[in-house]
């Protein structure tokens, strides 16, 4: 993990920096601001990664400890993720990037060796929180194909593409020179090389011996001691891995034509049995046909039955478009499991890790390309366990994701809650096999939760609490539309080739759970909260017409009194959305030229639609199609509880909708906004009905009749399509220069004039052009009032222009304290009237003082600037500019512990904070330049200095650019390694113990020790120190890892000075040995004579 210390900043540098670039403003204006004391300062920030969710991308490699009960998972691009229980996940990384093609465990060390496609081997040291690599060893001229470590030794075995196997002491991480060379290995049994070495491992029984496989098919079974070998077997086609029976006397090797052979060791001249456990046995006694290579096989025996023999592949050759299985042979029962994506690797989990005694296998982890599967062979029909890791965030694409920390305490209970009932049925009763290490045990004090949208228009809903990521709840939109069978039946009027109910953007009040979703097909889903089961005969449906405002393209229907909204019937009696009589029926899909008109994207539902505990349906909304061009997409969304209403915008202008009266209040072009003031000069060219805004609710015989201009379709990719929000700088296009975009929405209660001294409901428009604009809403007091009179609107023109498309926007009081949003507590929906409570918690906001009239601030920060203008004056009274050369992707205002600011990512990568309301620049780091789309359209701010983003297509890195979180990181952060005693080895027996029939041993220091080896060629490998080393451990800071360290550093001593003492105890035998030679000899050299020869 890489921390940025940031204190480059000084707070009186700043300070002047950011006064020379302020705006001018009223002597009353600056006398308030220098009463505002801003307790936020640089040394408040510090920017580190902090955890990373998800399932590891592109795995490449796995491995077990059986005894800590650890995996871990290798990738592509050098990446490790280590697993335990669940919550305990960490990520480290290869500096050079390069493929991780295998992992070995010392097993109940923790210690971890990992292989590299860049011929380099590493140690890595888990006994600490983060994981660091203590020596590395970079091969130079020999390719590395496959390691071996066995269980309790410290050599490990790396066999090479040349067909060579060297001997690494992973204490020192020097090569030994005991090298076993290929030609010596297979002498005269092969013409030719036999190819990379495929596998290597010792026998059960005896550790001197060491089987070699080589990808032609030869193995050679090596004797260590006398160095050559015992025994070699040969076999027509390519091998791709070998497994041991415990006993030591057979083996099974698999094959690139789908067989099995099993071997006995002392047996080479052919096969004791050949297996095919896909092929079609011919009926006349032929050999069967070749199916597909079998990967790889595992043999596991049991004590009171049958051995399982697991394999991954061998499938026949006709068995075209199958998905990639699994086949677990046991006894005459042959089981085949089919999996979503193919197979990576697999493990099996067993009792013991001793390879000479039973092995009593009892779990499969299956590593797919993109999920992780665990299988219970103990029961019947071989169940998968549930798995506790957050791996599906993936499960569909993620098309957009929000970040909420410090939300209300009882909204993830009641979204658990509700969550639990979807759980899927048949997951084996046992408890998770891979659960080793500890839960953290520092913690936060505020709950975090993370929304992500897919592609599939799913939204998934996360507790994201404590550094730990799990569902809660997942919500599927597309069930309010129909759903083609086929391609072939695909309606002609969708805009996207693929995912059309594809999430764009997401709006939601955790206050009062009203989620707002927007997709690609330009529709609008509004949801409310509901512990109780509802069945929805008709889906509430609102259709609006968003027409473009260009003079070229005349509409072929246009006129003054077309409709710009289209209710389907029975869903509201108001005459706000009656239909006119020129369309009587959405069915009327074209115009008279031809074209598609007045038709949405998508079809909805017509059956009734059961909804569940939890998010249900309130109101769909959609735009039509005009004149044959379809709706553009939508680029900013926003719900309002406590107001009722939703507003989204897009190319065309802005469209505001009354969810509770499912009527549509507003339809406007972007220039209708501005009305004499247009910087633009912008005129509507086609006759309008006059327009009177401020005498309540919109005419839906308006908005509507503006000319068309030839809009732009969306792209075939949804999930890069949802960029185009609140990315004007990034794209430079003529279509984008040439229509000013609605970008971004704030609801609030501000103060219009000097005069008032209650503030009003507003809404706050954002533009592609730097420009914020008010709407005043007149809001009906009572919820009686509330649902039968109409919300009145009225247009105040611009605020402040600002450099760049406007991001974000919020309000601050007369102390410079961040005002929340307004709300209305959530209450349940589905509960008869008279037990329905609906407390509406309006936000009080103070009277203006007659000293100083201004007592609010806007604060707006656009892809350029940031700006702090009083209200109601509107008199700017800070300006800043963010970023000359670059543009801010995302920008959100923030609460910290210490005080309020906002929080910037650019497309240089640079993470800044500025102050409120001075905006004094605290925080400037160059951390994450922006590689692809994924990052610009998932980065997103939270609170108390929190922030995350995709960054890969199926991981979430969470960071935080709080100093008090980094100092509280280490002991939030889980612990891997665990003391733990190895088990005891299997019982040996009487008899075998008399006899000679257990388990051979073996001295491999004194076989591979400088001593008796001699040393290895220099320019055969180049050791590395590694910056978690013995002698970065020393210096450790105190605390758990501090102690950690020390106790494994006290270990080494005592190993140290117990090897000593071995080493005298072996002298000292040596010279016992000696002695009784001598004495031996004497006693011959006088057996047979007298007294009186002597």
């Amino acid at each position: 993990m890489k921390k940025f210390n940031i204190r480059k900043v000084l707070d009186g540098l700043t300070a002047a920096s950011s006064s020379s670039s302020a705006a001018a403003s009223p002597q009353s204006g600056n006398r308030e601001n220098d009463m505002i004391q801003e307790t936020l300062q640089s040394e408040h920030f510090q920017l580190c990664k902090t955890v990373r969710h998800g399932f590891p991308n592109q795995p490449s490699s796995m491995a077990f400890d059986p005894v800590q009960k650890i995996l871990a998972i290798g990738t592509q691009s050098g990446a490790l993720r280590l697993f335990g229980r669940a919550g305990v996940e960490c990520y480290c990384r290869h500096e050079s990037g390069s493929a991780v093609i295998q992992l070995e465990f010392l097993v109940n060390e923790g210690a971890l060796v990992s292989a590299l496609a860049d011929d380099s081997i590493h140690l890595w040291n888990l006994r600490q929180k983060l994981p660091a690599i203590l020596h590395s060893l970079k091969f130079n001229r020999e390719r590395i194909t496959f390691c071996h470590l066995p269980f309790q030794s410290k050599w490990l075995y790396v066999g090479t593409e040349r067909g060579n196997i060297h001997i690494v002491n992973v204490e020192s991480f020097t090569l030994s020179g005991y090298v076993i060379m290929w030609n010596k290995a297979i002498e005269l049994s092969s013409k030719t090389h036999p190819g990379p070495v495929v596998h290597i491992s010792d026998n059960p029984m005896d550790e001197g011996k060491l089987l070699i496989g080589f990808e032609c098919g030869i193995v050679v079974l090596w004797d260590l001691k006398s160095k050559k070998a015992d025994y070699r077997y040969n076999y027509d086609e390519a091998i791709h891995s070998v497994a041991w029976h415990h006993e030591g006397k057979q083996f099974v090797c698999s094959h690139s034509d789908g067989t099995l052979t099993t071997w006995n060791i002392r047996a080479p001249a052919k096969p004791a049995q050949i297996i095919t456990p896909h092929g079609k046995q011919p009926k006349d006694g032929k050999k069967p046909e070749p199916c597909k290579p079998i990967l790889k096989v595992e043999y596991k025996t049991t004590r009171a039955g049958d051995p399982f023999m697991i394999l991954c592949g061998g499938l026949s050759y006709d068995t075209v478009g199958r998905r990639a299985c699994l086949t677990v042979m046991h006894g005459k029962s042959t089981a085949v499991l089919e999996m979503d994506y193919p197979i990576v690797d697999f493990l099996t989990l067993c009792e013991t890790p001793y390879p000479n005694d039973f092995q009593e296998p009892y779990a499969v982890v299956v590593l797919l390309e993109k999920d992780l599967v665990v299988i219970d062979l103990a029961q019947i029909g071989y169940p998968i366990f549930e798995n506790p890791y957050p791996l599906s965030i993936h499960e569909s694409p993620v098309t957009c994701c929000e970040y909420f920390a410090d939300c209300p305490a009882e909204v993830i209970p009641a979204l658990y809650s509700v969550g639990s009932r979807q759980n899927r049925q048949g997951f084996s009763k046992k408890e998770w096999p891979i659960s080793g290490g500890n839960w953290g045990q520092g913690t936060l004090s505020f709950s975090e939760m993370i929304i992500t949208g897919h592609a599939d228009g799913s939204i998934k809903f996360w507790d994201a609490s404590a550094l730990m990521l799990q569902v809660l709840y997942k919500l599927k939109t597309a069930k309010v539309f129909e759903k083609p069978r086929g391609k072939e039946e695909k309606s002609s009027t969708e805009i996207v080739d693929e995912d059309p109910f594809a999430i764009q953007i997401l709006s939601w009040c955790p206050e009062s759970r009203v989620l707002c979703v927007a997709g690609v097909s330009a529709h609008v889903i509004v949801y409310r909260f509901s512990k109780q089961e509802v069945t929805t005969e008709v889906v509430q449906l609102l259709e609006v017409r968003m027409q473009c405002e260009l003079n070229e393209v005349e509409s072929p229907e246009c006129g003054g009194e077309q409709a710009s909204a289209v209710s389907t019937p029975g869903t509201s009696s108001s005459p706000q959305t009656s239909l006119p009589q020129s369309h009587p029926s959405t069915s009327s899909n074209n115009s008279s030229d031809g074209l598609r008109d007045n038709v949405p994207c998508l079809k909805v539902r017509s059956s009734p639609l059961k909804q569940s505990a939890g998010y249900q349906v309130e109101l769909l909304i959609q735009l039509v199609w005009v004149s044959g061009e379809p709706p553009q997409p939508i680029t900013s969304l926003a719900v309002n509880s406590a107001y009722g209403l939703v507003a989204f915008g897009n190319g065309n202008g802005l469209a505001v909708v009354d969810y509770l009266q499912k009527t549509l209040l507003l339809n406007v072009s972007t220039a209708e906004l501005y009305g004499s003031t247009d910087p633009h000069h912008r005129q509507p060219h086609s006759p309008r009905k006059t327009r009177q805004p401020s005498a309540g609710l919109c005419d839906g015989n308006d908005a509507s009749a503006a000319p068309e201009e030839r809009c732009k379709s969306p792209t075939s990719d949804a999930r890069d399509n949802s960029f185009s929000r609140s990315r004007s700088s990034s794209v430079t296009s003529i279509d984008r220069e040439s229509r000013e975009v609605i970008s971004s929405f704030y609801f609030c209660d501000w103060l219009l004039k000097k005069s008032e001294t209650v503030a009003v409901p507003s809404l706050w428009v954002g533009t592609s052009l730097g420009s914020m604009l008010a709407i005043a809403l007149t809001v009906p007091s009572t919820p009686e009032q509330r649902m039968q009179q109409p919300v009145g609107v009225s247009f105040c023109g611009p605020v402040v222009r600002l450099k760049g498309g406007i991001l974000r926007m919020a309000q601050l009081d007369a102390s410079g304290t961040l005002l929340p949003h307004v709300y209305e507590s959530w209450y349940e929906p589905n509960a008869p009237e008279e037990e329905r409570e609906q407390p509406r918690r309006r936000r009080p906001t103070s009277p203006p003082s007659q000293e100083n009239p201004d007592c609010q601030y806007a604060v707006v920060c656009s892809e350029k600037q940031a700006k702090v203008v009083a209200l109601p004056s509107q008199n700017c009274v800070y300006e800043h500019n963010i970023t000359e050369t670059s543009f801010v992707l995302r920008a959100d205002m923030v609460t910290l512990t210490a005080g309020v600011g906002i929080a910037c990512f650019c497309a240089n990568g640079h993470i800044m904070t500025l102050s409120l309301p001075s905006l004094r620049p605290l925080l400037d780091v160059n951390y994450l330049p922006l590689t692809d789309m994924r990052i610009a359209r998932t980065f997103c701010f939270s609170n108390q200095g929190q922030a995350l983003y995709l960054t890969s297509p199926t991981e979430i890195q969470r960071i935080t650019y709080s100093q008090e979180t980094c100092d509280n990181l280490q002991e939030m952060l889980g612990e891997l390694f665990t003391p733990v005693e190895t088990p005891e080895a299997p019982n040996r027996g009487f008899f075998k113990g008399l006899f000679g029939g257990g388990a051979q041993s073996l001295d491999r220091e004194d076989l591979f020790g400088e001593v008796t080896a001699g040393k290895a060629s220099r320019s055969l490998a180049q050791h590395i120190p590694g910056p978690g080393g013995m002698e970065g451990m020393k210096g450790a800071a105190s605390g758990v890892v501090g102690e950690l360290a020390r106790a494994r550093i006290a270990l080494d001593e005592r190993g140290q000075k117990l090897g000593e003492l071995e080493e005298r105890t072996a002298g000292m035998m040596a010279s016992a040995d000696s002695f009784s030679k001598h004495a031996h000899d004497i006693m011959l050299k006088y057996k047979d004579k007298k007294w009186y020869q002597l």
